[in-house]
């Protein structure tokens, strides 16, 4: 069997939780027993400027840099860096927006919507687990192993809302068509 590697861009703004969100990502994959190479580029985050890691998985992975057009997924946390991003993935690949999360801005309290809103990352991570073979259990024990306790019953919660709301919609989608 060929070695199959998965080709994952996490990008956003300076204080979303990229570098976070790529770490739960690979510490779920390598609790599920991949080979997982990861690399961040910085640039102006402590300023909100743009962010970007790359995550590469599978039996063997070489090199850590997702190349042109080549992602598998590419999750953004802010709209402002779709354009700037999109040249990364692959014709077929999936992009995963904010829009796939919009409970997350959906709230009465404005200050609630603002502390669910930092939890972008967590909830794209949500979505983007439903297309990959990692057992549920593994993501929330790598949610833990990379926040800090207070902050792991919302996060969790956040991202199980998303990921079973994407695995219904996926279902929907691969029944579509079917008489």
């Amino acid at each position: 069997m060929p070695n199959q590697v998965t080709n994952i861009v996490i990008a956003g703004l300076g204080g979303q939780g990229i570098v976070t969100g790529s770490d739960i990502l690979s510490g779920a994959l390598f609790k599920a027993g991949y080979d997982v190479k990861k690399s961040e580029i910085h640039g102006m985050s402590q300023r909100g400027g743009s962010v970007c890691s790359d995550i590469r998985f599978g039996r063997r992975v070489n090199s850590p840099m997702v190349p042109a057009a080549s992602a598998d997924f590419l999750v953004i946390t802010e709209s402002t860096q779709i354009e700037p991003n999109r040249h990364r993935l692959h014709p077929k690949g999936r992009m995963i927006t904010p829009d796939d999360v919009p409970f997350l801005f959906q709230d009465d309290d404005p200050k609630s919507a603002a502390y669910a809103a930092r939890m972008i990352n967590v909830a794209l991570l949500g979505v983007l687990s439903a297309h990959l073979p990692i057992e549920e259990e593994v993501w929330l024990e790598a949610i833990r192993a990379a926040l800090s306790p207070h902050l792991h019953d919302m996060n969790c919660r956040v991202f199980l809302h998303a990921r079973r709301i994407e695995q219904i919609i996926n279902g929907l989608n691969s029944t579509e068509g079917v008489a």
